[in-house]
């Protein structure tokens, strides 16, 4: 009998050693999805609710065996709501490490520098997983960056993001502005920004454009920015053909053809870059600009120069046969 009861205690060890095995390696083992998905946690689901989620997506085997080890192996950390990358063959272990750790899918909208707000706006509305509506957001209010977003997220709370980064933006910068800016509030600075934006995209001709305009302020003449023409007709937006002589000749807020100062408001959302080239702009006595056939531009002091700038421009476009 005493025999007996020791054969009987050494195979009750071994099936709760055989038991213990299988629920660790359970635990441990690959799961059964074949290939990398994403799985959304909603706000305020509990552990259970999660693993339900996760059996009928197929990320789990089953709910209840998740559950079950979670309680004892998983730790008392609770999980995260959002959307989260599952890899392929993830063993419960990872999965519920993932859920803990927060480490949410990264979507990003980007914004280029010059964007007007109607693009943005299109953008936002062109994104499936973003929901809820919002209105055009005001011009020159919102900071071209790229911007990160969560499946299911509302637009506005996407918008809202955007538009803070530029007040923030400004608020550190305008009080860095140096005396020679012609800027006279943050309002300005961004308009005349929008306007520098459109003109160049070279990063170091930013200041000399800054600079250039910022003469032409201080002596009242004309700015003369083909962007400010276009801007009333198409929101800002490409134009797609040259520009009229009847637009040219247009008279209304924006035309800086037609009108001496700066338009009535930004035509564009300028980069960082932009406003720290109005705030800060390059000491210079150029008052004239034209493309100098290479991406680039050649900047003139007196018109007589600027005239025979105009016209290497015009030989080389005829050269080309754009003219």
């Amino acid at each position: 009998m005493r025999r007996l009861g020791c054969l009987i205690l050494v195979a009750a060890a071994v099936i709760a050693v055989l038991l213990a095995g299988n629920f660790l390696y359970g635990w441990n083992a690959s799961g059964p999805l074949e290939e990398q998905r994403t799985i959304v946690i909603r706000s305020g689901s509990s552990l259970a609710t999660a693993a339900a989620t996760m059996e009928s997506e197929g990320v789990i085997k089953s709910a209840d065996a998740f559950l079950t080890r979670a309680k004892i192996l998983g730790g008392s950390e609770p999980i995260k709501a959002g959307e989260f990358e599952i890899p392929a063959g993830a063993s419960n272990a990872l999965i519920l490490d993932i859920l803990q750790g927060g480490k949410t899918v990264q979507r990003l909208i980007t914004v280029p520098e010059g964007t007007p707000s109607i693009l943005v706006y299109e953008k936002l509305m062109d994104e499936k997983l973003l929901k809820g509506d919002i209105p055009v957001p005001a011009e020159g209010s919102i900071l071209p960056d790229s911007y990160s977003f969560e499946r299911g997220e509302q637009r506005a709370a996407v918008l809202l993001r955007m538009q803070k980064a530029m007040k923030d933006t400004i608020a550190e910068l305008w009080p860095k502005r140096s005396q020679a800016t012609i800027a006279k509030s943050p309002k300005e600075a961004i308009i005349l920004a929008s306007i520098v934006e459109k003109e160049t995209a070279v990063a170091r001709e930013r200041p000399t454009v800054a600079g250039v305009y910022s003469n032409r302020l201080r002596k009242n003449m004309m700015l003369q920015a083909d962007p400010t023409i276009i801007y009333p007709i198409t929101r800002g937006k490409p134009l797609g053909r040259r520009i009229r002589q009847s637009e040219i000749a247009q008279v209304n807020d924006y035309n800086t053809y037609a009108m001496v100062g700066l338009p009535r408001g930004p035509i564009a959302n300028p980069g960082r870059a932009s406003i720290e080239a109005v705030l800060n702009p390059a000491k210079t006595k150029a008052l004239y600009f034209v493309a100098d056939g290479k991406g680039g531009h050649v900047f003139a002091e007196t018109l007589e120069e600027h005239n025979a700038n105009v016209e290497k421009w015009f030989a080389l476009r005829r050269q080309r046969g754009e003219m």
